[in-house]
């Protein structure tokens, strides 16, 4: 797959390719003839997060007792 920083773009060029809305396409034409055709893609979805480790499931409930103990 090629790369393209956009840092490296003019900034009107930039603007162009970021504000691609999903299933909107930017059509590249030189002397009038169609030369390629970008593509709009929805963001991706966040990571979820991974569950917790043992170690930290571990000092989370050692937190909670902390506080249950304090409370009563």
């Amino acid at each position: 797959m090629k790369s393209l920083d956009l840092d490296d773009l003019p900034p009107r060029l930039a603007q162009l390719l970021t504000g691609l809305e999903a299933g909107e396409e930017l059509v590249l034409v030189q002397n009038g003839v169609v030369v390629s055709r970008l593509a709009g893609m929805a963001a991706p979805a966040p990571e979820p997060e991974p569950p917790p480790s043992q170690e930290r499931a571990a000092e989370i409930f050692e937190q909670f007792r902390s506080l249950m103990e304090d409370e009563f």
